[in-house]
């Protein structure tokens, strides 16, 4: 029989992240439950080779790494712009989109020229799209756990807004006219992918009083290890 998933019952969480977007998230999604957000440029670790073939593998292998080279528990995501009319590019290639230099002007422009590649103009692409995101949290000693979020929406015409980060001023989620280049960070935050994520893993690993009642709705969670 299952144990069930395992609680998170520290008060200090390494963030396997060196981008400063998701970490100031994460912080925004944590500190107000009293857990305290390291980042792993903090503790000097260097970003493993995601080698996965999933968001998840990535996640979880990102997660681990963390976890053991640290010493304690550690929370990784792997996310990433799925276009419909590019096959669900960039995807894995996300952020090599934006090159080395992590120039994400350059990535949406490779994103709206793609679709016009495909199908002549954007008036006809198919723009669908949707932001995925995998949480792993592991331990030291291997055992993780796993959530997904996901919003869908669709490629701006051309990017709009200075907010957030990476492919934000060009994704319009589903029932908004804005981009999440063009919210607040709190209004992003109640829509996001990654969000959605964290909101299955705090009901899933934290106390029940450290979850948010106002949580958004998010696919199941799964566990590994």
């Amino acid at each position: 029989m299952s144990a069930g998933p395992r609680r998170f019952t520290g008060d200090r969480l390494l963030v396997a992240t060196h981008n400063p977007g998701k970490l100031a998230e994460f912080r925004a999604l944590l500190e107000p439950r009293g857990i305290a957000v390291i980042g792993a440029g903090e503790l000097g670790l260097e970003a493993p080779a995601e080698t996965g073939t999933t968001f998840l593998e990535n996640a979880r292998l990102k997660s681990l790494a963390a976890a053991r080279a640290a010493g304690i528990p550690a929370l990784a995501d792997d996310s990433g712009l799925e276009c419909r009319g590019l096959d669900g590019a960039p995807g894995l290639a996300t952020a090599d989109w934006a090159g080395p230099e992590r120039d994400f002007t350059r990535a949406m422009r490779r994103v709206r020229e793609g679709l016009v590649a495909r199908f002549g103009s954007l008036e006809r692409a198919d723009r669908r799209a949707a932001f995925v995101a995998v949480l792993c949290l592991a331990w030291p000693d291997g055992h993780v756990e796993c959530a997904e979020g996901r919003v869908e929406g669709e490629i701006a015409p051309e990017p709009r807004g200075s907010g957030g980060f990476g492919y934000d001023p060009l994704f319009v989620p589903e029932g908004e006219t804005r981009t999440f280049g063009e919210m607040l960070a709190s209004e992003k935050e109640a829509l996001s992918h990654r969000a959605k994520a964290m909101a299955a893993l705090l009901a899933r690993c934290f106390p029940p009083e450290s979850a948010s009642p106002a949580a958004p709705p998010a696919d199941p969670p799964r566990s590994t290890g």
